[in-house]
C-alpha cells in the first residue's frame, strides 16, 4: 500500500505535492519521491526512508518552479527500500515519470521483452517496466489531444494484477493520466486544479469535491479540459461525484475516529493484497519470496510457529491448517519462552516467525536460536527489509501496508492469510495436494476479502451491544477447533483497548475449572463452528452455550448465516458468511475487532494507543 499524489493546477505542484504525501505517508515510508514537469522537462528526486529524507534532500537541491506534479509514498513490495527503488520511475528517454500502487503480476515478462529491445533498467521494481512501456508505445501513438492517455490506456490492457498508475510525460506540460484496476484512487476537483490521491486525504486540505473511479478506468487531468474519463477499451465514462464529509484535521485517519477504525475498514483489501499474485498459470500456487529449495521443503518433518501476541494467535490459527493439509506435525511457541526451553531443532525443522514489524525482540531472538540449531527460518512479515525478513532463510510478506494503531488488526488476519499459504505451499511441494486441490482453497481465499466486507457491512448491532457492555468488568470468550485462537484473539483485544478483565477458553475446558467464573449476568461471547465441521464439533458448543446460559451468563452468538441451532441459547447472534472451517477465522475476528473498539470507545479510552502498549516490541 503506497500514498500517490498528482496534481495540475496554478499553485506550486511540489509544495502541493508534498502536503499530500505528510497526509499519506501512513501508507508508506519506505522511501518517497516526486516528479515536476517544467519549461518541457521532467525532473526527479527520491529518497529512501521516510518523507523528511526527501524534504531534507530537496530544501538542499530542490526542484524546478512547477504547476504540475506527481509525487509517491513507498510500500516495498518488488525490490528493497533504496534509492533506487524508490518511485518516481523514468523512462530510458526521460520522457515518461510513473508512480504506482499495487503489483504487476507480468512483469516479468513484460521485462525481458523492454530488455530485448535493449532497454537497460535501473531499479528492481515491478513499476520500472510501465515507464519504459509508456514510451515506447507513446512514441507509436498518432499525435494529437489525449495522446498520453491512449498510450496509458493501451499498455493497461497489457497488464495484469492490482495497480493504480500515474504518469506524465514532458511532452504534454498540462497532462496527468493515472489507470486504476483493484487499487484505490480518487480525483479532487477545485477552482481551476485538480488532483490525484490514493485516498481524499492528498487533497482534502484544498476541495472537498471528489470522483469515484471505477475498476479499470483511465483517468486524465488537464488544465482547460478539466477531467476526463474512460475505460481501458477508451469508451467514454461518467464518474461518481461526491462531497466529503470531513476536513483536513481528520485526514490522516480518512475520517475516521480512530486510525483502528480505519485498519479495520481496510482489511478486505489487505486480505486481496496478500494473496495478490499467488497462483501460477498452471494453477499452482508461487511464492517467489520463498527461497528454500524444494527438497529443502520435502526435508522438513517438523514445524514451528514461534511468535508473540496477536501473531501467535495468527500461529495456533495456522497449526490446524497446516497439519490438516500436510500431515506434518506443527507446535507453536511463544517467543519469549521458545528458546529457554532448550526445543529440539534440526536440518529437518521448519520454523515459522511471525512479526508484524520485522523487528520484535522475542521473536528475533527466537530465530536466530532456531538458526544457531541448523533449522530452516521462514518469516512472515508486514516490513519489507526489516531485521526479521533479513535474518530468515525466507520470508513471505504479507502487504497489509502500514498499522498505525496499536492493537493488530488487518496485520493479524494478513497474517493469518499468509500462514494458510504457507501450509498450501507445503502441501504442494511434497506432494500432499494436487494444483487443482491448491487451486480450489486458493479461491475459497480469494473469497474472503468481500466477505469481510459483508461483515463489516453489518456492524451496527455489534456496536449497539458493545455500548451496553461497556460498563463491565469481565467478559469470557469461548471456542473450539479453530475458533479457539479466535477466542483468545478477541480477549486480547479488549484486554488491549478496554482494560477490561477478559479471557479465552477452549470451550471443552469448561468443565475443567473455568465454569466457576460464570455468574449471574456474565457476558460469554462463543465463536460458534459450522454445522459443516467435522466430528459434530459444532453441536458441542451448541451444548456449551447451553451450560454457561443455565448458570446466569449473557450469551453474545458468533455464527454462520443459517445456523439457527443457536438461536434458542443466544441472547445476542452476530452473523457471518459461511465460510470453509479453516478459514473461518478471517471473518468471525472482525466482529470481535469492531466490539472492543466500539467497548473503549465508549469508554472514553484512546483507542490507537492504549496505555503501556507499543507498537513493535524491540526489547525483551
Amino acid at each position: 500500500m503506497c500514498g500517490i499524489v498528482g496534481y495540475v493546477g496554478s499553485k506550486d505542484s511540489l509544495d502541493v505535492v508534498l502536503e499530500g504525501l505528510r497526509r499519506l505517508e501512513y501508507r508508506g515510508y519506505d522511501s518517497a519521491g516526486v516528479a515536476v514537469l517544467a519549461d518541457g522537462r521532467l525532473s526527479t528526486a527520491k529518497k529512501a526512508g521516510k518523507l523528511a529524507n526527501l524534504e531534507k534532500e530537496l530544501a538542499e537541491a530542490g526542484l524546478p518552479a512547477s504547476t504540475i506534479g506527481i509525487g509517491h509514498t513507498r510500500w516495498a513490495t518488488h525490490g528493497g527500500p533504496t534509492d533506487r527503488n524508490a518511485h518516481p520511475h523514468v523512462s530510458a528517454d526521460g520522457s515518461v515519470a510513473v508512480i504506482h500502487n499495487g503489483i504487476i503480476e507480468n512483469f516479468a515478462p513484460l521485462r525481458a521483452e523492454c530488455e530485448a529491445t535493449g532497454v537497460e533498467f535501473s531499479s528492481e521494481t515491478d513499476t520500472e517496466v510501465v515507464a519504459h512501456l509508456l514510451a515506447a508505445v507513446y512514441a507509436e501513438t498518432p499525435e494529437g489531444s489525449g495522446r498520453l492517455a491512449e498510450a496509458m490506456r493501451t499498455v493497461s490492457r497489457r497488464l495484469e494484477g492490482a495497480f493504480t498508475l500515474v504518469a506524465t510525460h514532458a511532452a504534454e506540460p498540462d497532462t496527468v493520466v493515472a489507470s486504476r484496476r483493484n487499487s484505490p484512487l480518487v480525483v479532487g476537483v477545485g477552482e481551476g486544479e485538480y488532483f490525484l490521491g490514493s485516498d481524499v486525504a492528498a487533497f482534502i486540505a484544498h476541495t472537498r469535491n471528489a470522483l469515484e473511479l471505477g475498476q479499470d478506468q483511465v483517468v486524465e487531468l488537464h488544465r482547460t479540459r478539466g477531467v476526463t474519463v474512460t475505460d481501458f477499451d477508451g469508451a467514454s465514462v461518467e464518474p461518481t461525484a461526491y462531497t466529503v464529509d470531513w476536513d483536513a484535521a481528520a485526514a490522516e485517519k480518512g475520517g475516521y475516529d480512530w486510525f483502528m477504525l480505519k485498519e479495520i475498514a481496510e482489511q478486505p483489501q489487505a486480505v486481496a493484497d496478500t494473496l495478490l499474485g499467488r497462483l501460477g498459470e498452471q494453477g499452482e500456487l508461487v511464492l517467489d519470496e520463498v527461497r528454500l529449495s524444494d527438497q529443502d521443503l520435502r526435508d522438513i518433518d517438523k514445524v514451528f510457529v514461534v511468535a508473540c501476541g496477536t501473531a501467535y494467535h495468527a500461529g495456533l490459527i495456522a497449526k490446524y491448517a497446516i497439519e490438516h493439509w500436510t500431515r506434518i506435525p506443527v507446535e507453536v511457541e511463544l517467543a519469549s519462552e521458545f528458546r529457554y526451553r532448550d526445543p529440539v531443532l534440526d536440518r529437518s525443522t521448519l520454523v515459522v516467525v511471525v512479526s508484524q514489524s520485522g523487528e520484535t525482540m522475542d521473536t528475533l531472538m527466537a530465530l536466530r536460536h532456531a538458526k544457531d540449531q541448523k533449522a530452516r527460518v521462514l518469516a512472515i512479515c508486514n516490513a519489507n527489509g526489516s531485521t526479521i525478513p533479513r535474518e530468515s532463510d525466507a520470508v513471505l510478506y504479507t502487504h497489509a501496508g502500514p498499522e498505525v494503531a496499536v492493537a493488530s488488526t488487518k496485520g493479524f488476519l494478513t497474517q493469518v492469510v499468509a500462514c494458510y499459504l504457507v501450509g498450501l505451499f507445503l502441501a504442494q511441494v511434497r506432494g500432499v495436494k494436487y494444483a487443482d486441490e491448491v487451486a480450489a482453497i486458493v479461491e475459497d481465499l480469494r473469497a474472503l476479502p468481500d466477505q469481510i466486507r459483508a461483515v463489516l457491512s453489518s456492524m451496527d448491532p455489534v456496536r449497539e451491544l458493545a455500548r451496553s457492555l461497556a460498563t463491565e468488568d469481565t467478559l469470557l470468550f469461548l471456542g473450539r477447533h479453530v475458533g479457539y485462537p479466535v477466542a483468545l484473539e478477541g480477549a486480547l483485544k479488549l484486554k488491549e483497548l478496554a482494560y477490561i478483565h477478559a479471557e479465552g477458553f477452549a470451550a471443552g475446558e469448561l468443565k475443567h475449572g473455568s465454569i466457576a467464573l460464570i455468574d449471574q449476568g456474565t457476558p460469554v461471547v462463543v465463536v460458534v463452528p459450522s454445522p459443516r465441521s467435522r466430528e459434530s464439533v459444532h453441536g458441542k458448543v451448541v451444548s456449551n452455550i447451553q451450560e454457561v446460559r443455565a448458570r446466569g451468563a449473557r450469551t453474545i452468538v458468533i455464527a454462520e448465516d443459517g445456523d439457527d441451532d443457536v438461536l434458542p441459547y443466544a441472547d445476542h447472534v452476530i452473523r457471518v458468511p459461511r465460510t470453509p472451517t479453516l478459514l473461518a477465522p478471517v471473518v468471525t475476528t472482525v466482529p470481535l475487532q469492531v466490539l472492543a473498539c466500539e467497548i473503549a470507545s465508549t469508554r472514553g479510552l484512546d483507542v490507537d494507543q492504549p496505555r503501556n502498549l507499543a507498537k513493535s516490541v524491540t526489547v525483551e
